[in-house]
């Protein structure tokens, strides 16, 4: 199994294409002041039960999953192409690229 790479342009127009799309923010509570994207859930990586709760999503829907650089996001979607998600999307350079391209200056 695999998973695809976006860069934050990419990552952007599919997510506002997707008709069953969910954000996955994997960062921990204290990284959301750092900036955030509309509507995201979040499944910190580093918490014991991060497994748990990835097993009781949806495997059919499409998930974007961000963190502050790319890093545990791209494990995270590791993880759960391994899992059986078949539609998982890494944001490369995470919420930092994000903010450099959409945030207001």
């Amino acid at each position: 199994m695999e998973y695809n790479e976006l860069t934050a342009e990419e990552f952007k127009n599919k997510l506002e294409s997707s008709e069953d799309a969910v954000v996955i923010d994997v960062r921990t509570p204290e990284e959301k002041s750092e900036g955030d994207i509309a509507g995201s859930k979040l499944m910190n990586i580093m918490d014991p039960d991060f497994p748990i709760n990835i097993e009781k999503l949806d495997k059919d829907k499409e998930y974007f999953v961000f963190c502050r650089s790319g890093g545990r996001s791209s494990s995270a979607c590791h993880y759960m192409s391994n899992k059986g998600f078949k539609k998982c999307y890494n944001l490369l350079g995470g919420i930092v690229a994000w903010n450099a391209k959409f945030k207001s200056k």
